[in-house]
């Protein structure tokens, strides 16, 4: 009894200690006292509500301008394969004013229990632009305060925006909540998190999608007069803080402050961006990057928009793709025109990546022609009925990934390998065996062009069968 006595204590020290305050108690302002230097610095206001103080930051922005993402784009970013939203969350996602986009600095990238939301950073659409607010909190005891702020802030705009927010921000805040006992958790209507489409989009072409890198190579962040010269490496973070509270200088976390105004307003861009490819695509706009566009036909595939994708990979392949990723290219397209039932597009598109993996070495180049050649072995056998022409598409298959095999020093790939060979031996001889049984039952299977081209010793020997057809004589029947 002891230890259910003290199991249901735990549970009820879970429970808030006081009852919610009214989020909708507004805010009282000051101006930071004068031995505040990082108030002073960047042009914060103290503000107080029912927790305590907190430090907060507000700005308003014309660029990135606003931009009300499409019913199609925002109903691929939120939500998975073949899965249908709920009417609240699409009448919340098709309206931008219930937009809020966060992103917040931590005391430890790692999160857990003893990592806490120092600074968190908001945006939403207003006049045409970009409010940010930020909430700092100048040591801990100020945390329930921009917690609080923070819920505020999402009884109002329900939709939250981040960056790699859904694995570590919102846990994070999540958690944070839990541990106040005193603030429930806020409820979302949707949450985009701009990270994984963000990678499917550009990661081909630029291998790295920090924010950093997408404002430099996708949103042209000269052209928008936004600049990092110097701005603070993400990784000192939590030691700029920890320097504060300790009564370090403040300008550190001045530049803190505005990485993540930066950050805020590259994430609000970054969501227009992802709207304007999807519409480039649709359009079927040339000064897209075809390597953007095949990026794009994958993402839309793995959310299950197939129509879509099979555009996008066509028209990357016809803008022209690097010769690095034309073979993957063109077996995903070959997939598209299968399951569409047009085998004659993806026989044309099979041949081309069996013949051109001739002087193939790479391995990725090598997989992609194995996968052509077992897809024609199985048109050939199935639908064709050309079992000499299936067994040597298995065969030549079989040869690459012997020699892929043999290339190979990856302990991972090395048994992937020996049972996609077992697999090819197995159906080879299934082939084969069914070619001889056909020979031997004669006449019951018409000859294959192949086979009336073999010589005497090989073909089987000509004859005539006489069958009795009652009153109608004989019927012959050549072998």
């Amino acid at each position: 009894m002891a230890g259910l006595a003290d199991r249901l204590s735990r549970l009820t020290a879970l429970k808030p200690s006081r009852p919610d305050v009214s989020l909708a108690r507004p805010v009282a302002r000051r101006a930071p006292e004068q031995e505040d230097a990082l108030s002073q610095l960047v042009g914060a206001a103290i503000a107080a509500n029912h927790y305590g103080e907190h430090v907060s930051v507000s700005n308003w922005y014309s660029t990135p301008e606003f931009v009300e993402a499409s019913s199609n784009t925002l109903d691929l970013l939120c939500r998975s394969r073949d899965e249908d939203l709920s009417k609240r969350t699409l009448a919340a996602l098709s309206d931008p004013t219930k937009w809020l986009f966060l992103d917040t600095e931590t005391t430890g990238l790692s999160g857990g229990t003893g990592t806490y939301p120092f600074l968190i950073g908001l945006g939403w659409w207003d006049s045409g632009g970009l409010q940010v607010e930020q909430l700092f909190m100048r040591d801990f005891h100020e945390e329930h305060s921009i917690l609080h702020e923070l819920s505020a802030r999402l009884a109002d705009r329900p939709v939250l925006v981040t960056f790699n927010g859904k694995s570590f921000d919102w846990p994070l805040l999540e958690n944070r909540f839990t541990m106040t006992r005193a603030i429930r958790t806020p409820k979302l209507a949707a949450h985009l998190d701009l990270l994984h489409p963000s990678r499917a989009l550009w990661k081909l072409r630029l291998g790295s999608v920090r924010l950093v890198e997408l404002e430099r190579h996708v949103l042209d962040a000269p052209r928008l007069g936004w600049h990092r010269d110097e701005d603070v490496l993400s990784s000192m973070i939590p030691q700029h803080y920890f320097d504060y509270i300790r009564g370090g200088p403040a300008e550190p976390l001045a530049a803190v402050i505005r990485h993540n105004q930066m950050d805020l307003r590259g994430l609000a861009a970054i969501l227009g961006r992802i709207d304007g490819l999807l519409g480039a695509a649709e359009r079927a706009d040339e000064d897209v990057d075809s390597l953007d566009l095949f990026g794009l036909s994958r993402f839309l595939n793995k959310r299950g928009d197939r129509d879509r994708a099979h555009a996008a990979c066509s028209q990357a392949l016809d803008i022209g793709l690097p010769a690095q990723h034309r073979p993957k290219a063109r077996r995903e397209l070959a997939q598209h025109w299968k399951r569409r039932g047009d085998h004659e597009h993806a026989v044309s598109l099979w041949h081309e990546l069996a013949a051109e993996s001739a002087a193939a070495t790479e391995q990725p180049d090598m997989l992609d022609a194995i996968h052509a050649c077992e897809e024609l072995a199985m048109y050939y056998e199935r639908r064709v009925k050309d079992l000499d022409r299936a067994v040597e598409f298995i065969c030549l298959a079989l040869a690459k990934v012997k020699r892929l095999r043999a290339a190979t020093r990856s302990l991972y790939a090395a048994p992937k390998l020996a049972r996609m060979e077992e697999k090819f031996l197995n159906r080879a001889t299934r082939l084969r065996h069914r070619i001889d049984s056909r020979r031997e039952r004669g006449g019951r299977l018409p000859l294959l062009p192949r086979e009336a081209a073999l010589p005497a010793s090989r073909a089987p020997s000509a004859g005539m069968v006489t069958s009795k057809a009652g009153a109608s004589g004989e019927r012959r029947h050549q072998l």
